[in-house]
């Protein structure tokens, strides 16, 4: 997309997506075979169980959807399954975050095409980058999307280094369609730089949501909420100590197994035809892991 268009479209905005706000659930993505194909049927049922828990939104493909282990078909594919289902009830917002710059372009300009509410990209892995070069790949990828919603993913612990604010602030001024942020930092000082004024910022790390709130965050991208919906709607809702406790043992709970393995086999125990398998290297439960996480859901 040329500056000039760029500049035209993000006049013209768009009255057709949803704004992110509130209680977001970061995703799984059903899959299949071991983790090795799309457990494509499996997305219309579990994007009800998350309408049906009083969530605002969903992110697809994001750190708890596995996005990076999937191919770009893949993502394609799965983004517009999730769209379809959710049909306009949630917002929808689409993680493109990729290695490649190219790649990153390709599927934010996708999820634009396809009709999703945002776009959000995390710097990408390996390399370290420097502030030249992360502006430009997160503006590439704004540009390629506008005017729909883009919000940068900040999460050190993933990509391997923290987005500087100096990058933020120099694309709002590069990047007319930057909504936002989603940042999964912790503890709270990592993350309460990111509580910028005049942009949008959702809290990954459940126990700093409520503290995140009191300071004007917007809501939460949440990886528990893709199991436990109504748990996290109500904290974002009706914050208080007594939730963030709850939500910072439910986190706690599940870290100690595989966690996207264990989200799954929750949600497969809630009534969700969603099977344990991830995509490798990630690993599924261990028999002994899967008894031992019964036992721990049944006491919690």
């Amino acid at each position: 997309m040329t500056a000039e268009r760029f500049q035209a479209v993000e006049r013209q905005g768009s009255p057709h997506h949803r704004a992110l706000r509130g209680a977001i659930a970061a995703a799984v993505t059903p899959l299949t075979g071991r983790g090795a194909a799309l457990d494509e049927e499996a997305i219309a049922p579990y994007c009800e169980y998350l309408v049906a828990g009083g969530l605002d939104g969903l992110l697809a493909l994001g750190t708890t959807g596995e996005g990076v282990l999937l191919s770009t078909t893949e993502r394609r594919r799965v983004a517009e399954l999730y769209l379809a289902a959710a049909a306009g009830r949630v917002s929808v917002a689409v993680h493109c975050g990729a290695q490649t710059t190219a790649d990153t372009v390709a599927l934010s300009a996708h999820a634009a095409e396809i009709g999703a509410d945002a776009v959000a990209v995390i710097a990408p892995p390996y390399f370290l980058l420097d502030a030249d070069a992360l502006h430009d790949h997160l503006l590439a990828a704004a540009r390629a999307c506008a005017p729909l919603p883009f919000y940068a993913y900040e999460f050190a612990a993933r990509s391997g280094y923290a987005i500087p604010i100096a990058v933020i602030e120099r694309l709002r001024e590069t990047a007319p369609n930057l909504r936002g942020l989603k940042v999964s930092d912790a503890p709270f000082e990592r993350l309460e730089p990111y509580l910028l004024p005049d942009l949008d910022i959702f809290v990954g790390a459940e126990a700093l949501v409520v503290r995140a709130l009191g300071l004007g965050a917007a809501g939460a991208v949440s990886g528990l909420a893709g199991a436990y919906p109504d748990v996290v709607a109500r904290v974002v809702r009706e914050p208080s100590e007594l939730g963030t406790a709850r939500l910072d043992r439910l986190r706690k709970g599940l870290e100690r197994f595989p966690f996207h393995a264990a989200l799954k086999r929750v949600l497969a125990r809630c009534g969700v035809p969603i099977r344990e398998d991830v995509r490798a290297p990630l690993r599924g439960l261990t028999d002994s892991e899967r008894v031992e996480l019964d036992a721990w859901l049944e006491s919690s």
